[in-house]
């Protein structure tokens, strides 16, 4: 392995090491009672964190509200070997070890990272992942072949937001800070009848954002105007069926104005871009215990989004160098709908198979997905529209097989089928079809209450697609699914009477038909030649790694916690876009480390501190040039007085002002110096702070 070994890599292992170590030998009646369990719930079944054969984390509502974090990007950090890319007002895409989309454009894409909010599928349109009112977020990370399908080959993230109570609560939030940052949000929640429960939260967030137009001389091109509306029914139809239901209403109108060719936070635009994305979402779910030996669950959802995303492409007004200058403008316009059907059966107690080792689950999912696109671009002689049409089917099964009291085996298998129908306004039409089959097989040893050992065996697949350049050879315009093999070993363990924990996982992906953007030689009419590129399955690939996330609760006043991701990746047989051989080098968006650290300091029965730290190991932003990140260590820190039903809280991110970049590009784009080909940067958001006031009623 060929990971960065920094100092502070090293006094993070050593931190760690020292901080379980000190743990182990600290007798059991100096700290408090067993804290609580967490549960999670993105699973077939609802189980304990600290007894799931998997690598995952789960972020609580009380570390973002530490955070005061809007939105799921502003929170992640949270996690080990986990990023994302910018390129947009907010975060849409996620890369989970160093696998995940980065942008998208006028072509159809296919998510390799997930991401589920109250059982609505959101992959690749992830934007509007608001926190407020959210219980937790769960990350998994690795192939969730057997549970998710083709969304979730590197990973998936899970939101679940608060569910509806069965006596009468309420909120009210108000938050102000810099930047003219404004939001106000509004919950209630109780019982409607004897058999209704329900909950209703609602959110307006406002803020100019920390970019500012030297040429409009304004300051809110790249402005925020997020509104959430979430409603949550719980009906017991009968002493057998339950039915949760799930409403959204969200509209985000968010400018796009990031990029400065002086690669600062001061742009020259005169035409800002915009990030705006209008959905409306229904999920219910039917859960029927009438039968003895299992219980039936129906999920269905149907989610319609119109997602606008434009920039000013040259980045510049008319005027800044006469003789050199160009303006353009890049906008996009899509309607998409998504529609899915769940059925399955999961055991019960006393409906296990096997002579009653194995509980079991087998299902049924369906969904089918429809994306009209608009794309409006100077250079274009007329308006270009694609239409993309996604079916797919699947089947699962999942078994879990008590093989002793200590010994558990679960073997799972997912069988998939897509159908695909995509033609644009160029004439040009395709309708690829794919087969998929993925799984786990997983072995965990419960040594006793406290110890959990486990290796697992998974495989993820995303599906294939299509390059939309009709001007390509036509064994070229399609490209199959990837598939990836994810072998790991975990140990977790809870210490001290569960004051303390680690969990730890260890694993190795191999990467086999990666999608990602190569290029051919053509030769034309003249004997000339160039490099045309093209999406297709054009490496393999490994990335191996560590996970670690280790927490400890001192005393009644002191929690410390901490996260490190140790990551190495590389491609194997890579051609890039230019016709360089890119084997053995890295994978994009993939630091070779990532950790978080940070602490819960009660200093009075009122008066809480937290202090958190994140560090990211610099990367690289694309496959297709060189240029990198630095290396970064971003503090965070907030301040809480609680008193009875109400609490104020002074907030800050990125608290010592680090100045780092989310997304780079590497081009010629300045009139000024004639085009030279040079780094472009996304900013990262600079030191925000602000007040927060709950009360709870």
């Amino acid at each position: 392995m060929k990971f960065t070994k920094s100092p502070v890599t090293l006094a993070i292992l050593t931190s760690l090491v020292a901080s379980t170590t000190f743990a182990a030998d600290t007798p059991n009646n100096t700290v408090e009672p067993a804290t609580e369990i967490i549960t999670i719930n993105g699973d077939f079944r609802s189980t304990s964190l600290q007894k799931t054969a998997s690598s995952l984390s789960v972020i609580a509502s009380d570390e973002i509200s530490a955070r005061n974090a809007q939105n799921l990007e502003e929170i992640i950090a949270r996690t080990p070997n986990v990023n994302f890319s910018s390129g947009s007002q907010r975060a849409r895409y996620y890369q989970i070890r160093g696998i995940g989309e980065r942008s998208q454009f006028k072509e159809p894409i296919n998510p390799s990272v997930g991401l589920v909010i109250d059982g609505i599928d959101f992959s690749s349109i992830g934007s509007i992942a608001s926190t407020f009112d959210v219980e937790q977020v769960e990350v998994y990370r690795g192939p969730q072949g057997t549970r998710f399908g083709a969304n979730a080959m590197a990973g998936m993230i899970n939101m679940t937001s608060s569910a509806p109570t069965d006596s009468f609560e309420g909120k009210v939030r108000l938050s102000a800070g810099n930047y003219d940052s404004f939001s106000a949000g509004l919950v209630l929640s109780g019982p409607a009848t004897d058999a209704v429960n329900y909950r209703l939260a609602v959110e307006q967030y406002n803020s100019d954002g920390f970019i500012e137009n030297d040429f409009l001389n304004i300051d809110d091109t790249n402005n925020r105007d997020e509104f959430t509306l979430r409603g949550k029914l719980a009906i017991k139809a009968s002493n057998d069926l339950t039915i949760d239901v799930t409403a959204f209403v969200v509209d985000f109108d968010n400018g796009y104005d990031a990029f400065s060719l002086d690669n600062t936070r001061h742009t020259l635009s005169d035409q800002p871009g915009f990030d705006r994305q209008d959905t409306k979402a229904l999920a219910t779910r039917f859960t029927y215990q009438g039968f003895s030996d299992f219980t039936v669950e129906s999920i269905m959802s149907y989610a319609d989004s119109s997602l606008d995303y434009g920039y000013d492409e040259d980045w510049a007004y008319v005027g800044i160098r006469p003789d050199w200058e160009y303006s353009s403008e890049d906008h996009y316009f899509r309607d998409k709908t998504s529609a899915t059907l769940e059925l399955r059966a999961v055991s019960e107690l006393g409906g296990e198979i096997f002579n009653s080792s194995t509980a079991w689950v087998t299902g049924l999912y369906y969904k089918q997905e429809k994306e009209d696109l608009l794309r409006q671009y100077t250079y274009l002689s007329s308006d270009f529209t694609s239409s993309f049409d996604t079916e797919n089917i699947a089947a699962f099964v999942q078994f879990d097989t008590k093989i002793d009291q200590k010994l558990s085996l679960i073997t799972g298998l997912r069988l998939e089928r897509r159908n695909s129908d995509y033609t644009n306004s160029e004439q040009f039409s395709f309708d690829p079809s794919d087969t998929m089959v993925g799984g786990k097989v997983v072995l965990s040893y419960q040594m006793d209450e406290s110890n959990l050992i486990y290796g697992s065996v998974n495989r993820g697949y995303k599906a294939g697609g299509v390059n939309t350049d009709g001007s390509l050879l036509s064994s070229l315009r399609e490209f199959s699914p990837e598939y990836l093999w994810n072998y790991e070993l975990g140990y977790k363990v809870s210490l001290l009477d569960n004051q303390a924990y680690i969990r730890s996982a260890l694993f190795y992906m191999d990467r086999d038909d990666v999608q990602v953007r190569t290029s051919y030689l053509k030769v034309r009419q003249d004997a000339s030649t160039e490099f045309v590129s093209y999406l297709g399955n054009a490496a393999t690939g490994n990335n191996l790694g560590i996970e670690l996330e280790a927490g400890w609760q001192i005393s009644p006043e002191l929690e410390i916690y901490a996260a490190i991701g140790l990551l190495d990746t590389e491609y194997d047989g890579f051609i890039d876009a230019q016709g360089n051989d890119k084997s053995g080098d890295e994978q994009a968006h993939a630091p070779s480390y990532q950790f978080n650290l940070g602490l819960n300091y009660q200093l009075s029965d009122h008066l809480l501190v937290n202090i958190s730290v994140d560090g990211k190991d610099e990367f690289l932003f694309s496959d297709t040039h060189q240029e990198k990140s630095e290396s970064i260590e971003v503090v965070n820190m907030s301040v809480s007085y609680s008193k009875d039903d109400w609490q104020v809280k002074l907030w800050a991110r990125n608290l010592l002002d680090e100045t780092y970049a989310t997304r780079g590009f590497y081009f010629g784009n300045d009139p000024r110096d004639e085009y030279t080909a040079k780094a472009y940067y996304q900013l990262a958001e600079p030191a925000v702070f602000g007040a927060t006031f709950d009360y709870n009623f």
